[in-house]
């Protein structure tokens, strides 16, 4: 008898597991807040769950993940806290310079403490190809890169997605110089670090997003 294929996460199931995942890093204490806060603050999200395409699984895009904001939970904290098959993430930066990091032009976030990512692709399609070439066909897709957070949020709740050749930049998060964050592994362990804008790399690609809501 042939096996029948296991049934997708619903969106609600995947929701729920995500908050409990931040839950079980210690995301209320970084905030100060108490689980329950945490909870209630996340709640309103699930409204826009329905809106979005079937969880279909494979290599397509990840369909959400629940971001904190840095000015709500520490990005670098929030980083440490990842672990790849028993290895702790490291980050270059210090507390201090991830607090100069905003959001470029033209990528506005939701207002709150949290909200949603959603539709989001690593960019391998943009391996070898600078960070400052990959935005504008990033913004011509009707795509938007993705800031810190959504980067730290994305290998939180996903932390196998860095296998090798699958680093990514995050392009929407600036400070001024030519510095673009990015995400990889080195010696098997996450890394949240940075590249430079004009230099392209073939094991570095540029992700995105398809939207976010708030709310």
């Amino acid at each position: 008898m042939l096996a029948t294929a296991p049934a997708p996460v619903t969106h609600q199931a995947e929701f729920a597991r995500q908050l409990d995942r931040l839950v079980e890093l210690g995301y209320p204490a970084l905030a100060g807040i108490s689980e329950q806060q945490l909870r209630d603050r996340a709640e309103p999200l699930r409204r826009h769950l329905d809106a979005l395409p079937e969880p279909g699984g494979g290599a397509g895009p990840i369909p959400f993940v629940i971001v904190a904001k840095h000015a709500f939970v520490p990005a670098g904290e929030a980083f440490t806290r990842v672990t790849l098959k028993g290895r702790p993430a490291v980050t270059v930066f210090e507390p201090a310079e991830l607090d100069r990091f905003a959001p470029i032009e033209g990528v506005d976030l939701p207002t709150g403490d949290i909200y949603l990512c959603t539709g989001i692709e690593t960019g391998p399609e943009y391996r070898n190809i600078t960070p400052n070439d990959a935005l504008p066909r990033i913004l011509a897709a009707g795509r938007s890169p993705l800031t810190i957070e959504e980067g730290v949020a994305v290998v939180t709740q996903f932390p196998g997605i860095l296998r090798e050749r699958n680093a990514f930049s995050l392009a929407a998060s600036r400070c001024g110089d030519r510095r673009v964050p990015a995400v990889w592994t080195s010696e098997h362990r996450p890394k949240l670090g940075w590249c430079w804008a004009g230099n392209p790399h073939t094991w570095l690609g540029t992700g995105s997003c398809a939207g976010r809501a708030g709310y």
